[in-house]
């Protein structure tokens, strides 16, 4: 997956504005106690990382 989907996809399901906060504040555990901008900063995949916040959030079948 490419970054360019990855965040399209963060910004349909959380709205633009509350993506990037959520990406920057919400540290899970999944992603070894970091947030979505740490995890891809050190090296997780962008599918991988979307995996998690689909997994977490209860990102509906269809939005995956």
């Amino acid at each position: 997956m490419r970054l360019t989907v990855f965040w399209q996809r963060m910004a349909e399901h959380f709205g633009p504005g509350s993506a990037e906060t959520f990406a920057r504040d919400h540290v899970m555990a999944e992603l070894g106690g970091r947030t979505v901008y740490e995890a891809l900063d050190c090296g997780w995949e962008a599918k991988d990382v979307w995996r998690v916040v689909c997994g977490v959030m209860n990102v509906p079948q269809e939005q995956r």
